[in-house]
């Protein structure tokens, strides 16, 4: 018998929410961003939810204006481990750089994750537009787009090749004849490419889950070819229906174009709530975080999503498309981001006073009871534009407590979500099976006992 196709389910920590006035209402303290335990928290209320993992951003700047917002961010491997060490199902994902991590690194830091939490962990992956970043490891400017892109495809094919450096198989653990491993199925891995030359194995065995789960944050074009080729799950910022189902449909085709079983690349859209009782008592909420925000806070997250000083949006007036150029040539941040505000603005025909109030770090915002929210997405999974979602509730606690005690006892009402873990690792969450180790299939690669 068919099993239901479920929907998968991720909760993105965005510091003290996905509102970027949530720690002013005091939920928890102003510095609980630095609090292991506040982390621990939100990712035990998403594990009682069944949720299949929670999720980190990270970039290797100090973002935001800290006169106004909380700065800092833990740095994520090192964070999720002692997450994982709290819990016992979620998976735990962590955003590193290709642009500024060498792959050996990177590689090991994420396979002793993987061992950590028990073959739970994922690496998201991302390149990093804009300049901070790159300043800080010594460079003028961030590259540009194309390179970014070009670094970042060869850099996933190392650390694949490294995580593979070990057949599942290795270890043999035999006390009586004292061999630990066989050498014939540790590999060197010996590439040589335009900007990477390493030789390998990776010094960490293969993990419980194969390898790490891989996830890619991107909808320009050097991020959906990245994407469609190496990766597992696809965060992705699609705000309107349409948009959501053509991104969808596009990338199910990439994958398939390189020679993949598109079942295996999971689409998930971001979407920002905001939850009540009742839609009435969801907006007082919505409400109630936008005045501390005020409107110049709401119109500066629209400019800088497109690349525009804030004085030249008018609250009341379209946004000036004139002025905003091509999302290919768009090299200052994210084309997904770029693309979701500008063609939901069109779309409906948005003020920048409507649009700052459907869209929430950069994401779709609902506004709603819990019945609302679960009805987006279910209309979105059965539409074919998602096989999950990357949630951001507007505050964390209460946001998460509210999605896992009222969503989603609904969505498993409705067959679409989980009742229970049936399985221990993220890649059974995710429904992915366990990668085939490239070298266990070319019994000609280099060996240690080569």
């Amino acid at each position: 018998m068919t099993t239901p196709r479920q929907m998968s389910i991720g909760m993105n920590i965005l510091g003290h929410g996905g509102h970027g006035a949530a720690w002013r209402l005091g939920e928890v303290d102003p510095r609980a961003c630095m609090d292991v335990g506040y982390y621990q928290n939100i990712a035990r209320i998403s594990e009682r939810g069944t949720l299949d993992a929670i999720f980190l951003a990270d970039g290797p700047q100090l973002g935001g204006d800290v006169a106004t917002q909380p700065a800092g961010r833990l740095e994520p491997t090192v964070l999720l481990t002692a997450v994982a060490l709290a819990t016992t199902h979620i998976g735990v994902i962590a955003t590193a750089s290709s642009s500024y991590n060498s792959p050996f690194n990177l590689a090991r830091r994420l396979q002793s994750l993987d061992h950590i939490s028990g073959g739970r962990a994922a690496w998201n992956v991302v390149t990093n537009a804009g300049d901070a970043a790159a300043q800080n490891f010594g460079l003028s400017g961030a590259p540009v787009h194309a390179d970014r892109y070009g670094r970042a495809d060869e850099f996933v094919d190392v650390v694949i090749k490294l995580w593979d450096s070990w057949e599942d198989d290795a270890i043999v653990g035999d006390r009586e004849t004292g061999r630990f491993a066989d050498p014939a199925k540790v590999h060197r891995i010996d590439h040589e490419g335009a900007h990477f030359r390493v030789r390998g194995p990776l010094n960490v065995p293969r993990s419980p889950q194969g390898r790490p789960v891989l996830v890619q944050a991107g909808s320009s074009e050097g991020g959906k070819a990245l994407g469609s080729r190496w990766a597992d799950a696809i965060f992705t910022t699609q705000t309107t229906l349409p948009d959501g189902i053509a991104f969808y449909n596009e990338m199910k085709a990439r994958a398939r174009a390189w020679g993949r079983n598109p079942d295996h690349l999971k689409i998930m859209p971001g979407l920002s709530t905001v939850i009540g009782s009742t839609e009435e008592e969801a907006q007082r909420r919505c409400d109630a975080l936008d005045t501390f925000q005020g409107e110049a806070g709401l119109a500066n997250q629209i400019a800088q999503r497109i690349g525009v000083p804030v004085s030249q949006l008018d609250l009341d007036a379209p946004l000036p498309f004139e002025k905003l150029g091509n999302v290919v040539d768009y090299e200052r941040g994210s084309h997904g981001f770029f693309e979701a505000q500008v063609n939901l603005a069109r779309r409906e025909n948005l003020t920048v006073r409507q649009l700052s109030r459907r869209i929430r770090s950069g994401h779709r915002l609902v506004v709603g009871s819990a019945e609302q929210v679960a009805d987006t997405l279910e209309e979105w999974f059965r539409a074919g534009a998602a096989d999950g979602f990357n949630l951001m509730p507007d505050m964390f606690p209460s946001g998460a407590e509210i999605f896992v005690d009222e969503v989603v006892p609904i969505l498993r009402r409705r067959g679409l979500f989980r009742h229970e873990y049936t399985g221990s690792t993220l890649r059974h969450h995710l429904g992915l099976p366990h990668p085939a180790n490239r070298y266990a299939a070319a019994p000609g690669a280099a060996a240690l006992a080569s």
